[in-house]
């Protein structure tokens, strides 16, 4: 029971720097949540990695859709014959 008593009463240096803890929460409290507002808006933010791989993707594309014409559209060219004799 000794204990128990004993650890109820707090040391006078614990409550001071129990309550310096509690003025420092309040005064970083503006920082602490800009802070996670700021990193919260960096993840949500598209990276330019991202960015970078869709413009490939639609040039990848624009390229197949380009063969792809080009491929069909082209008629193979057959020599000409001038029968002018």
């Amino acid at each position: 029971m000794g204990k128990k008593d004993a650890s109820a009463t707090r040391i006078p240096v614990d409550q001071y720097r129990k309550q310096i803890g509690r003025q420092d929460y309040k005064k970083n409290k503006p920082v602490l949540k800009a802070t996670r507002l700021k990193a919260e808006a960096k993840k949500t933010a598209i990276g330019i990695k991202e960015v970078f791989l869709v413009v490939v993707a639609i040039l990848f594309l624009l390229l197949a859709l380009y063969a792809l014409f080009y491929l069909k559209l082209t008629t193979p060219v057959e020599p000409r014959e001038d029968s002018d004799d």
